[in-house]
């Protein structure tokens, strides 16, 4: 390796929970509801450069519980795990990727955890997040802005 070539850095410098909430709008009468709630989970991924070569990826995860009859709410859990990472050599190509589908990567066992914690805490039975493919859900974040931006527009 040559002097010109640097060496790529990728550390992570701190792995935190950013906010954290717990809604049970129908307690302590939604205790004795009979019936299988329904679950609904979300995600949502943001990064952003914080100063030369440091990055915060936020990888946010609602998950909302509702009972089909009446549609209401048992519980609403959201949490935002962020990592804060040092990055530097990449080629700019490669540092949207880095920060889409590796950060997400290493903050989501963090975040499976304190849902299944603060659920758990919360009096219900605890929701076991399912393995998620950022990879994927990366590439088809890409092709659906690449198709938004090549629609046709009307004036």
């Amino acid at each position: 390796m040559s002097e010109a070539q640097e060496q790529v850095v990728f550390g992570i410098e701190k792995v935190y929970v950013k906010d954290l909430s717990l809604e049970i709008p129908n307690a302590p009468q939604i205790f004795l509801e009979k019936g299988t709630p329904a679950i609904n989970v979300e995600f949502h991924t943001r990064a952003e450069q914080l100063g030369d070569d440091v990055y915060e990826t936020v990888l946010t995860v609602t998950v909302t519980s509702k009972l089909p009859e009446g549609d209401k709410t048992v519980f609403l859990v959201e949490a935002a795990q962020a990592g804060i990472f040092r990055i530097s050599n990449v080629p700019q190509e490669d540092l949207d990727p880095l920060l889409g589908i590796a950060c997400p990567n290493i903050l989501y066992p963090y975040v499976r955890e304190a849902v299944s914690d603060m659920v758990t805490r919360a009096g219900f039975p605890p929701v076991v997040l399912q393995p998620m493919n950022f990879e994927s859900i990366f590439h088809q974040q890409r092709q659906m802005q690449a198709d938004q931006n090549q629609a046709p527009t009307t004036h």
